[in-house]
């Protein structure tokens, strides 16, 4: 971690933790608890039941599964209301939550949905070996696939990453800092972080993230320029050959209810829906 990023608080940690044995799914993104730690988001908080991180106009909050039920939830969002925020996530879509964003006259404008599958089922490609990716290992295409290069990649893949995501509100902003950031994490291996390359430049990646025994698509992208080569399947099945060589046969990713082509090729691999990640608006905004 960067000496100037600041910590989470155990207690809110604690707090995430509880809620996702709860509920099944983390309260907070990932890039939440980044935009946190480099001071783009601040803690909001009631005591230590019910806490937030939130920008200048969105939020992310988890009440305590032991004080739910008592009116935290609704003081916690007007107190959100009230600095300006004007976009939430409810993570897992569960009826509370909806209950209170109708109790609010907030509507729901973006669907973000959890596939989970089996690496045993999908990890066959017909262009990728499954024995896993080494590094300079070519595909038929001619195409490099790579791990990352920690110290040398981060600036050439925050300008790709920027491109492919350039519609993306949130992927599409990542900077070198939140890149760096992401790499101090425990999870964090620049050998599960694939990189596709073609005549040396950069052209696609495939970020894996493992945790306790299973594996995720962090990110999956390929260069505008190169769309309609099908090289996101070949990213897509060369990730499920590294889960496979680490063991891992259960995965996930996250992908958003209207990217069809994306769906398309997660289903074909056998994955399924298994949760949706909701985001609310308020009603009056323009367009909504």
């Amino acid at each position: 971690m960067s000496d100037s990023a600041r910590s989470v608080p155990d207690w809110v940690n604690a707090l995430a933790s509880r809620a996702r044995d709860a509920d099944g799914v983390p309260p907070f993104s990932d890039q939440a608890f980044v935009d946190y730690r480099l001071g783009k988001r601040d803690l909001v908080a009631i005591e230590e039941t019910a806490a937030a991180l939130a920008t200048e106009t969105e939020a992310e909050f988890v009440v305590d599964p032991d004080a739910r039920g008592g009116g935290l939830g609704t003081r916690m969002l007007d107190q959100l209301l009230e600095r300006g925020v004007t976009l939430l996530w409810a993570h897992g879509d569960h009826p509370a939550a909806r209950a209170l964003a109708a109790s609010h006259h907030l509507k729901a404008v973006r669907e973000l949905l959890h596939l989970a599958g089996e690496v045993s089922i999908c990890e066959a490609s017909p262009r990728y070996s499954t024995n896993g990716p080494a590094d300079g290992r070519a595909a038929d295409d001619g195409s490099i696939i790579e791990t990352f290069r920690p110290g040398a990649d981060e600036d050439e893949w925050v300008a790709v990453n920027a491109r492919i995501f350039a519609h993306h509100p949130e992927q599409g902003s990542v900077s070198r800092v939140d890149l760096e950031q992401l790499e101090s994490e425990d999870w964090f291996r620049a050998d599960s972080f694939l990189t596709l390359r073609r005549d040396g430049r950069m052209i696609g990646y495939c970020w894996l993230k493992v945790e306790q025994g299973r594996g995720e698509f962090y990110v999956v992208g390929i260069s505008p320029d190169f769309q309609g080569e099908h090289l996101g399947a070949m990213l897509f099945d060369a990730g499920l050959a590294r889960l496979a060589t680490l063991g891992i046969r259960q995965a996930h990713l996250y992908v958003e209810a209207d990217n069809e082509p994306a769906l398309a090729l997660y289903r074909a691999r056998g994955f399924v829906q298994d949760g949706v990640d909701i985001q609310y608006a308020l009603a009056f905004q323009e367009g909504v």
